[in-house]
């Protein structure tokens, strides 16, 4: 066993047995690398990533590439979930390097000093179909660093000043922000949209949650009835394809096609908690309860397969089982008939798309909805109840039969930032669709996280059989943060308040660029990098500097607390002229724009505890981004602006409507309440009256 074996990655521990010389990153490896004048050989990957698994069966397994590495190289292995700094770092250098997107596993060549030089994704062992291999490619490269070490040196030393220049320049002044911003990053996005099968572009298609729920946005704020079209054609097309996992919930990480049928089958937290979100704030813009039902679907997802035993969630599941890529998941007609009964396999063949030809591979079968169930019945002649009933029956029957086969890979670490983005996904669906349950579950991940994973003046990114460690990264902080915001108007405790405002602070002082605006991705005290990245597009996941920035200035207006809404509006200006290039790969930023404009609506109910709760279940039913709730009742000594005068019958329910520090005379009557919110404008050149 190799060093890897002590870390706390799963990633890392399946390259534990390789006869490769494997480091973690750290300062053994670099003082290693320097004292040997080696250059390094860095590896990143994660564990659900299938062509890791190629690249590690193939080359890292193979005693004679290992050879070849370990006398040629210092070699280092990163699991990108864990080090997510340094796979941003070299996954731009990689673009830099090669003029192409990058991807996993990303294969870097680094001098001593962490310069990259040469880099590519996977490469196979030996050299054929025009590909270089790894008995080739090794021994050039090394004999390049030796032969051509100080034209290398400058290279590198290029490079990094070039990756520097991707970070923000000083804002210009205090120049207005552009209001047009967000229709404008619409508009881009509808050059790319698929009219046919929803999403955006072709194949492979991910889902991209964060720019759907920006589209839901230009519904609510802007009236564009197209936005609503679009989002509703996408959540329907996804949830019926092969993406969804028809028989357990849950998404995978993209369509290799452009009808979404045929996925790359790892499931990643960080996508079902994005699209968990997304299906309940469809539901109810969209009046479809197809959409509650995925949303559900999902969460049985999360909490069968993804909830740890100390209530965090992990990380992802693989691809592959028995060396096969989606060979838990395919079946074959016969398969499943066997599992059923003559009348369920009636419904359930034709409804999944099993009595037609194949569709992976040529040889097996994955779910899709090829008829749906509604059109099935009436060729049937059944009612659609009794159609309903048999597929229910199916769907448990073939997923019990699929449990007995050979699980795919679980990858067990908890990380900080996805559980943050999970807790937030289940509050906001538990006040949208009305189950408590789910707002307990997320309030446990919430107190699990606050007690394994903060250390009292900082989080902590990950956590493996009981350790957690590696200093928290901006979006730790910042979607923790948001994630807090959300709990609080799902079901508000006053130590979640309390907790928020840790954070908060945390991000000011840890993260904070005060002089240019924004949030560096790595604390002030974080270890030394060749690159101290302020990333402000979005990506997988939504950019940590637009999460900071637009939950610091909700945070500020609910305390009239101004040093919040002042950093939100720092990052907005530091990144202004990046949206401008760029509109539509900054919705993160733009919905924090949208506040710095026009602040959001507050809606602060206090009185008798059951009225207000019943005041703001009905509200929830409503989609309205810019309107937040606080259901206030029973708590009394809070901070800033949650204060409200005495004075209302605690007998009944009383709303106050605020918006920028000045709040509306208290309404007693929920109908008056929805008639202000119907009365106020959204744009910020009109009054709040």
């Amino acid at each position: 066993m190799n060093r890897l074996s002590a870390e706390t990655s799963p990633y890392l521990q399946q390259h534990a047995g390789n006869p490769v010389d494997w480091f973690p990153w750290g300062a053994e490896a670099l003082e290693r690398a320097r004292a040997e004048d080696k250059p390094i050989l860095l590896s990143i990957g994660y564990s659900a990533c299938h062509w890791c698994h190629v690249m590690a069966h193939e080359s890292f397994e193979d005693p004679e590439i290992a050879g070849l590495m370990n006398r040629l190289f210092i070699n280092v292995k990163v699991d990108r979930e864990e080090r997510p700094d340094l796979d941003h770092i070299y996954q731009a250098a990689h673009a830099l390097l090669t003029r192409r997107s990058g991807g996993w596993p990303l294969t870097m060549f680094l001098t001593p000093s962490q310069q990259p030089f040469f880099g590519g994704t996977y490469f196979p062992p030996r050299s054929g179909r025009g590909r270089p291999g790894m008995d080739e490619l090794l021994p050039r490269v090394a004999e390049a660093y030796r032969a051509e070490g100080p034209a290398i040196a400058e290279q590198a030393s290029r490079l990094t000043a070039a990756l520097a220049l991707t970070n923000p320049g000083q804002p210009a002044g205090d120049a207005a922000l552009d209001a047009g911003l967000a229709g404008r990053a619409y508009d881009a996005m509808l050059q790319t949209f698929d009219l046919e099968d929803g999403g955006f572009g072709g194949a492979p298609k991910f889902p991209h949650p964060t720019e759907l729920e920006f589209c839901l946005r230009r519904h609510a704020l802007d009236g564009r009835q197209d936005a609503l079209a679009h989002v509703k054609l996408t959540l329907a097309r996804m949830q019926e394809g092969g993406i969804q996992d028809q028989l357990a919930g849950g998404f995978c990480r993209y369509s290799v096609d452009e009808s979404w049928t045929i996925p790359h089958f790892e499931k990643m937290l960080y996508d079902n908690a994005a699209l968990l979100r997304l299906y309940a704030d469809g539901s109810r813009a969209a009046r479809d309860p197809s959409f509650a039902r995925t949303a559900e679907a999902i969460v049985c997802w999360l909490m069968n397969e993804m909830h740890s035993s100390e209530a965090g969630f992990y990380s992802s599941l693989d691809a592959d089982s028995e060396g096969e890529e989606g060979r838990f998941y395919v079946w074959t007609p016969d398969e499943a008939r066997a599992a059923l009964s003559e009348a369920e396999a009636a419904v359930a063949l034709p409804h999944w798309g099993l009595d037609g030809p194949p569709n992976f591979e040529h040889r097996a079968w994955h779910l899709r909805v090829s008829e749906p169930l509604p059109e099935l019945a009436v060729r049937l002649g059944i009612a659609p109840a009794d159609a309903a009933t048999a597929l229910e029956s199916a769907r448990s029957k073939l997923l019990y039969r699929r449990s007995r086969r050979v699980r795919p890979g679980r990858d067990e670490k908890v990380l900080t930032s996805w559980n943050a983005l999970t807790i937030a996904a289940l509050a906001r669906a538990a006040r949208v669709l009305g189950r408590e349950d789910w707002l307990v579950d997320s309030y446990r991940a919430t107190d699990f996280v606050r007690r394994e994973l903060w250390t009292g003046d900082r989080l902590l990114a990950t956590r493996k059989d009981g350790r957690s460690h590696l200093n928290g990264y901006l979006d730790d902080h910042a979607f923790m943060l948001a994630a807090l915001l959300e709990l609080m108007q799902s079901g508000f405790r006053k130590h979640d308040l309390a907790w928020a405002i840790e954070i908060a602070d945390t991000l000011l002082a840890r993260f904070e660029d005060p002089q240019a605006g924004g949030f560096h991705f790595t604390s002030h005290d974080h270890e030394p990098l060749i690159l101290r990245a302020k990333p402000g597009h979005d990506s997988a996941t939504p950019s940590g500097n637009g999460v900071a920035a637009r939950a610091l200035i909700s945070l500020g207006h609910w305390l009239g607390e101004t040093r919040y809404i002042e950093a939100g509006e720092r990052t907005v200006r530091a990144f202004a002229t990046a949206m401008t290039r760029s509109s539509a790969g900054f919705c993160s930023l733009i919905v924090a724009l949208e506040a710095c404009l026009a602040p959001p609506f507050i809606v602060l109910l206090r009185g008798d505890q059951a009225q207000c709760s019943a005041w703001q279940r009905e509200l929830e039913q409503q989609y309205r981004p810019g309107v937040e709730v606080l259901n206030l009742a029973g708590h009394a000594d809070l901070p800033g602006a949650l204060v409200q005068p005495a004075g209302v019958d605690p007998r009944y329910a009383a709303a106050w409507l605020c918006r920028g520090g000045v709040c509306l005379p208290p309404l007693t009557s929920r109908t008056d309440l929805e008639q202000q919110l119907a009365l106020q404008p959204q744009q910020p050149s009109e009054a709040f009256a």
